[in-house]
């Protein structure tokens, strides 16, 4: 069981436009050039077909001793032994997961103020998707977080944060001095056509700026 995670590049999967042989390939790639902590999002498969990737992909992540986590999922969290889950304001409540997934798995929360992250901390979040800080075009509906408001959040906080939102290689110099612990991409590793490199390079630069 990893309790301890580095938020530093944290990949969330997208499989729309990739066969299963081409998804573990990206994700392995992504795993070779830096990736620290991947979450599953499966937002309609059904929990079957996402058990048994998630069985899959968990064993390939253990292997570079990286966490898996999956997006909303507190069942197949369970089902496929993750190392946890990343619950969003409509999923289930922080403090109900932690009494079915217990202390030792990592339950990351979505906070966009500052108010909303003080009380996400207090249910037991390990830690906080903060954002979006710029717009996306992944299937959730975001609401825009200003850098000015990840920085105050990481100023009253304890747990690490990691920010979210249409984050590249090109845009996340904006984050320099704003407390994060690191970033979270889609589309910039997920539709890379070299993932290994283009993670090493946010990896590298991520470091950088967040130090």
């Amino acid at each position: 069981m990893m309790k301890d995670f580095d938020l530093s590049l944290y990949l969330v999967t997208n499989r729309d436009k990739l066969s299963d042989e081409e998804f573990f390939d990206v994700i392995e790639k992504s795993l070779k050039g830096g990736v620290t902590l991947i979450q599953l999002r499966e937002k309609t498969a059904p929990a079957r077909e996402v058990i048994e990737i998630a069985k899959k992909l968990k064993k390939l992540c253990h292997s570079y001793h990286v966490p898996l986590l999956v997006d909303d999922r507190v069942d197949i969290a369970l089902a496929a032994d993750l190392d946890g889950v990343h619950l969003g304001n409509e999923d289930m409540d922080v403090a109900d997961a932690r009494k079915i997934l217990g202390d030792d798995k990592i339950i990351g929360s979505t906070a966009k103020t500052l108010d909303w992250a003080i009380a996400e901390e207090k249910k037991g979040a390990d830690y906080l998707g903060v954002g979006a800080i710029f717009e996306t075009k992944t299937h959730v509906k975001t609401t825009h977080t200003s850098v000015e408001t990840l920085k105050e959040i990481n100023q009253n906080i304890s747990i690490p944060t990691v920010a979210i939102g249409g984050l590249n290689y090109e845009n996340i110099d904006i984050l320099k001095d704003s407390g994060a612990s690191g970033i979270s991409v889609v589309r910039a590793i997920m539709d890379s056509k070299n993932p290994e490199e283009d993670a090493r390079k946010l990896f590298e630069k991520t470091k950088s700026i967040l130090g």
